[in-house]
This record gives structure tokens, sequence and C-alpha cells, in this order.
């Protein structure tokens, strides 16, 4: 009885404590609230973005400091206003969109949406910084919009392959990073940055120190992940699986030395290398929606050559495995035999020292399982290499914006169905 009375009274004082912590959250809400509308009434599009969780938010990021919370939010309100957020469409960024240069690739296993930039080094010179912001701002609105109730992080990746300019490249990571902390706080879940220039390494380990999301931030390699052919998910894209290099799609009647083919050519070398053309190209008449996913064809070594090798450059990045042809590019050269057999046994090898415990008490206590900060930034990308690596698809992409950001389209489409409907009915 006395065990029960106590687990009992036990659950009762948590319930209360509960109760209590989520009753000083409201109130510091209705303070930051109430410091919001001291100055002037909240219009109504600022009454809805400044909902309980959005505050709740901007106060973990201040350390639940009310008036900081407040001087931040009238900061956020006043910028967002300047630049005009309410009235972004997707009309403003068409050739963007076109280019893929920034969308939302999709969700991961805990419904966050995974936002990539792909923007190019030229992108500054014919853009300002400003446009770059709001390009920003329209993606991370539109990743907003996409989350469900019960999630309020995203994932981003910045595609650095374009860039040559370490410099060019950090000044657009910073201001998007510097964005996301002052504006959106409490969103930002993890930030990785994809093949930087050689140069950005350095410049970052001092920069990093003055930047508020930097211990989010990871950089990655694209080459450490060669060796995941799993997440090449091209089957529901029929435009991205047309261009890969199918096997299967090779006749065994017809097939050659070196043969190449996809479901839009077929690349085929010659039997005779000395010929005049030692190549045919020829069109294939099989649909795109048919071609499934690439596997690498096995050869021999003997049928391997730098002549017909180069029919791989048709195929697509994903689909070669070099590997393949590192083991057997060149013929192997036989080694002249050994004239003279050692006898191993008589050598008297120096003996090594079996490690003690008191020489190293650290080899007894280390952790198999224990990674070094490369292999866990390598780890921690690989739930989202699958939409780094997923074809990009602009009405994909559109289908995941609501009005107003869907732009005009979205918007009036329904009415004309409608006046459709209704001039169909006259007659």
């Amino acid at each position: 009885m006395g065990n029960k009375d106590h687990s009992s009274s036990s659950s009762s004082s948590s319930s209360l404590s509960a109760q209590s912590q989520m009753q000083i959250e409201k109130n510091r809400v209705d303070t930051v609230l109430h410091l919001l509308r001291k100055p002037s009434p909240l219009t109504l599009k600022q009454e809805k973005f400044c909902n309980e969780a959005c505050i709740g938010r901007f106060l973990k990021a201040k350390g639940d400091n009310v008036k900081k919370t407040a001087k931040q939010l009238r900061a956020t309100l006043t910028w967002r206003e300047n630049l005009g957020i309410d009235h972004l469409i997707a009309d403003e960024f068409s050739g963007e969109i076109a280019d893929g240069m920034a969308y939302v690739a999709g969700h991961d296993d805990r419904s966050r949406p995974v936002v990539i930039f792909r923007i190019k080094q030229d992108y500054l010179k014919f853009r300002s910084q400003k446009q770059f912001i709001r390009l920003l701002v329209f993606t991370l609105e539109v990743a907003i919009q996409t989350m469900a109730k019960s999630v309020e992080e995203l994932i981003v990746l910045f595609d650095a392959s374009f860039f040559r300019s370490a410099s060019g490249f950090m000044n657009i990571l910073v201001a998007a990073l510097k964005t996301i902390g002052e504006h959106y706080p409490g969103r930002l879940h993890k930030a990785f940055v994809i093949d930087p220039p050689s140069l950005f390494p350095y410049l970052w380990k001092g920069v990093k120190a003055f930047i508020e999301l930097s211990s989010f931030t990871t950089m990655v390699s694209s080459l450490d992940f060669d060796d995941f052919p799993d997440f090449n998910h091209f089957t529901p894209y029929p435009r991205a699986a047309s261009l890969q290099f199918n096997p299967s799609s090779v006749t065994s009647k017809g097939a050659k030395v070196g043969s190449c083919s996809s479901s839009r050519f077929s690349f085929t070398v010659a039997h005779h290398f000395d010929s005049l053309k030692p190549w045919y190209l020829t069109l294939t008449d099989k649909p795109s929606f048919k071609v499934g996913p690439a596997s690498t064809p096995v050869l021999g070594p003997a049928l391997i050559s730098p002549v017909n090798a180069r029919s791989y450059s048709f195929a697509s990045p994903t689909a070669r495995n070099m590997n393949t042809l590192r083991k057997n590019f060149f013929p192997s050269t036989p080694l002249p035999q050994k004239t003279q057999v050692m006898d191993h046994s008589g050598v008297n090898h120096p003996r090594t020292p079996k490690p003690s415990f008191l020489h190293s008490p650290a080899l007894f206590f280390k952790k198999e399982c224990h990674l070094s900060k490369t292999e866990k930034c390598r780890e921690s990308f690989i739930p989202f290499l699958r939409f780094y690596r997923r074809p990009y698809d602009e009405m994909i992409y559109r289908s995941k914006m609501k009005p107003p950001l869907g732009g005009l389209i979205s918007i009036v489409s329904p009415q004309i169905r409608r006046r459709h409907i209704s001039v169909s009915q006259r007659y």
C-alpha cells in the first residue's frame, strides 16, 4: 500500500509540474505579444505569423528572454514587410525554378522537408543579393507550407560543385545561414555543404565563429558515396530514367564488342579496331517509361580496351562503376619467374612485444564503435543522399506550392475550370 501511495503521489506531482511549466510558457508568450502590440497594433497577417509556436521558437532561440524575443520578433516583422514576403509568387523566379536552383526535393523519414540549393557561380553577377534572399525565402516558405503540424524543422543541402571561387560560395552560404538564424529560428535541423571549393574549409574555420548556425553545418564530399548504388531511384522519373544505361536492351544476337545502349540510342564498337568506322550509332524505338534502374555490365578482361571503354561515357554518372574499369583497364603483364627460392624459416625477425596495460591503458578501453568526426558527418548524410541524387522535376516541385506562392496558375486555373463547366451547361 505504501508503494502504491508513493507512485500515485509521484505521478500527481509530475503532472502538476508539467502543468505549471506549460502555464509559465503561456505567460511568456502572452508577455511577448503584449510587448509587440505596445507601440502599435499588429495587422491580421502579423497576428497570424506571431502564433504560439512561432513565439515559442523565438523564445527558445533567445534563452526564454522575453525582451530579447520581442525585439527580435519586431525586427523580423519589419524585415518581412520590407522584403514583401506576403507578395512572393513563383512567377518571379520562373528561370530559377526551371533550372532547379532552389527547390524542395521531398521529405525524409521524419516528414521533414529537404531543401536543395544548386546556385551557380555566375548567379550573383546577374542578380543582386536581395534577389537571392527573396529566392531563399520563397523556397523556405514553400518548404514550411509542406510541413505537417507536428513538424517544425527542415534540412538544407547546399550543392557547391558549381563554384570554383571559395569566397563567392562563402558569400551565399553566410547570407543564407544568417537569414535562417535571425528570421527562421528553430527551423534548421541540419545543413550540408556538398563538394565545396578546395579553399573553402580554410575560410570556413575563420568565419564559423561568427555564425550562429555553424554548429548545424557539415561539409561532405560526394566522392565518398560512390559505393552506394542503392540510392539510384530513377523509376518514378521517366525523363531521367531514359538517359540511363540499360544492358538488358541489348539483344544477344546483335551484341558486339563494347556495345552500349539506352532507350534513345545504341552505341556499338566494331570487331576490327583498325576499320575506317570503328563505331556505330543507331536510334532505338524503346519507350522511355519502360526503362528501369541501371546496372553495370560485366565485361571480361579480354573485351576491355581503351577503344571500347569510351562507350561508358554515354551512360549516366550513377550508372558507371569505375571500380570495374580500374581493375581490368590495362592488360596484366606477367611477372618474371623467380630464380632463387629463399628459405624464410632461418630468418630471425625482431620480436614485437605484446601490448601491456602499463604501456598503453587506452588500448584496453578503446571502443570499436567510436567513429571519427569525418565518419560521423558521412553517416549523418546517408539518409539524405537519395534526395541529392534524385533528378529534379519542375512539375513535382510546383505541385508542392500552395496559393498564393504557386503563382497565377494556381489561383486562376480553378476559376477557369468552373467557368468552362458553366458555359458547357448552356448548350
